[in-house]
């Protein structure tokens, strides 16, 4: 049958294929995966978070500021070209792998990936005529060397959009090894090694350096494409006669296109406060802030490395109108979510000053930026993966709304706010959409599905990180410790962490990672998980 929901697009609700899943049959593959995801997302955020390092003590804080600029207006570009695509091939390869259809999966993926080719090859070009105006928009203080980094960065746009739909086109079909090889570990790595060796060499940060910033895209995309046929071709040996492409582009593009623009609005609200710091005053301010704000991306790790492997999941937990085990994958992401994340933030905020002393000199006015923002994710990560079940659920509309609604926020308040105010004032834009694009959606999800990620293993997650870490390391902030009675502290709340993790291991589905010595749980695969 047929339900339309208020904003959205009609939702086919399918009738469940083999019955709903054993209550907990997807936690395992999700723990197992997520563990493997989150060792690789570990070893690409410190990588990235060293590239940082060497950027900002390689070259000047100006030509730092600039260059990124530069990877921002990079960044937005890429999240332009993919139109959305990534998440609309994982639900709709994932469902046609649950319902049987794979007669439907070629062209599913083509659906989405000529378009990505064509859009991303159209803004490379764009890209490059424009790079002296915007260079002269949104980098003044930088000189002629800004339109050479701009056209560097620009030209690799399509691989960066391919490689991107690639990996995510195999996440739809339950792998996760693609992405772990190839953008955590293969790409993230490679880019390090090329950077460091051009801060090494003392070369150019206006042609140098983003050239061994960007070739690494290069081989990403060849070798996550190659992997994508393998999997495809794997996928139809008992398919007589694929689909037509033609049948496929309207279902595709109607759950997709909400979430092109709604993915661009993200990647907005995320890189164009550097720009806008950039622009209005000037490339330290941005240099600044950018080193502030990496620290986020070491405590976003374990969101991103749990949303890949829960992701597919949930869609096949809603091909199966599957409620309860959609509820239980939620709830249960969301407490390792919490248990993973809120440590993160918490000392990032007690040692924000030390912390940031990394970068070198100058860096320091980043330190209220580091505590508000650290907070903020605090409210963030306690909602759960909100974005994407509302996603998987098939309201991309909402999440289209929710994001457009984030980033009229974000651009207002950073318009208002940096001129007076600076880095701060980005960091308080941020938090802003930060909290409109997640207390909205987590509304929205009670008010349509009664989902919400508040269980107990959520609500013991977020009491252990409060009692072990937020309390002391605030109250001995509070006091004026240092950063050696700071560190003690930390090093006491974490062995009482880990001890009250194990003590209510059950309660936060821990026992889930009990599949890590095994190839597959007790109750088998779901269907998601197969390949």
């Amino acid at each position: 049958m047929t339900r339309t929901d208020a904003g959205d697009a009609p939702t086919v609700i399918l009738p469940a294929v083999g019955g709903p899943a054993a209550p907990g049959a997807g936690l395992g593959g999700a723990a197992r995966q997520g563990f493997a995801n989150l060792v690789g997302v570990g070893i690409a955020a410190v990588a990235g978070f060293g590239l940082n390092i060497v950027i900002t003590r390689g070259w000047s804080v100006r030509d730092a500021g600039m260059f990124f600029a530069a990877t921002s207006a990079f960044m937005i570009a890429v999240s332009a070209a993919r139109l959305g695509t990534d998440v609309g091939t994982v639900y709709f390869v994932s469902r046609q792998r649950t319902l049987g259809q794979r007669d439907r999966i070629r062209g599913t993926i083509l659906v989405g990936l000529l378009p990505v080719l064509a859009v991303g090859t159209l803004l490379a070009g764009v890209g490059w005529l424009a790079a002296p105006a915007l260079a002269r928009l949104t980098m003044p203080e930088a000189g002629p060397g800004a339109v050479t980094a701009l056209r560097v960065l620009l030209a690799f746009v399509p691989l960066a959009a391919l490689s991107d739909y690639a990996l995510a086109a195999c996440r739809g079909f339950g792998q996760m090894r693609p992405l772990l090889t190839v953008e955590r570990l293969g790409r993230t790595l490679i880019q390090f090694v090329a950077v460091a060796t051009a801060a090494w060499l003392g070369l150019s940060a206006t042609r140098a350096l983003p050239l061994a910033w960007a070739v690494p895209y290069l081989f990403a995309a060849a070798v996550a494409l190659a992997w994508l046929g393998r999997l495809v071709r794997r996928a139809e040996r008992e398919v007589s006669r694929p689909v037509p492409t033609a049948e496929l582009a309207g279902p595709f593009w109607r759950f997709t296109g909400p979430r092109a623009l709604s993915s661009l609005a993200a990647i907005i609200v995320q890189r164009l406060d550097i720009v806008l710091l950039s622009a209005l005053r000037g490339p330290a301010d941005a240099a600044v802030y950018t080193a502030a704000t990496r620290f986020l991306a070491l405590g976003q790790l374990s969101s991103v490395a749990l949303a890949g492997s829960v992701q597919h999941r949930m869609a096949a937990a809603f091909a199966r109108s599957d409620t309860a085990e959609a509820r239980q994958l939620y709830q249960a992401a969301t407490g390792w979510l919490v248990l993973l994340s809120w440590p993160a933030y918490l000392i990032f905020a007690a040692f924000a000053g030390p912390m940031l002393s990394l970068f070198g000199s100058g860096y320091g006015a980043g330190r209220r930026v580091v505590l508000l923002l650290a907070l903020t994710m605090l409210v963030a990560t306690g909602c759960g993966m909100v974005d994407m079940v509302l996603n998987m659920a098939g309201r991309t509309a909402w999440t289209f709304y929710n994001a457009m609604a984030g980033t009229v926020v974000n651009v207002v308040t950073n318009v208002a706010l940096i001129p007076v105010y600076g880095v701060l004032g980005a960091a308080l834009a941020w938090t802003a959409s930060i909290l409109v694009t997640n207390l909205v959606p987590l509304a929205q999800l009670w008010w349509s599905l009664r989902l919400h990620p508040f269980g107990r293993g959520t609500r013991t997650a977020m009491a252990l990180a409060v009692v072990c870490f937020g309390l002391p390391l605030g109250l001995a902030s509070l006091l004026g410790a240092g950063a050696p009675l700071l560190a003690v502290v930390a090093v006491a709340g974490a062995a009482a962490y880990l001890a009250g993790a194990w003590r209510w291991r059950t309660t936060l589905h821990l026992d889930a990672l009990r599949t890590l010595r095994r190839g597959r749980n007790r109750s088998g695969p779901t269907p998601a998980a197969q390949s």
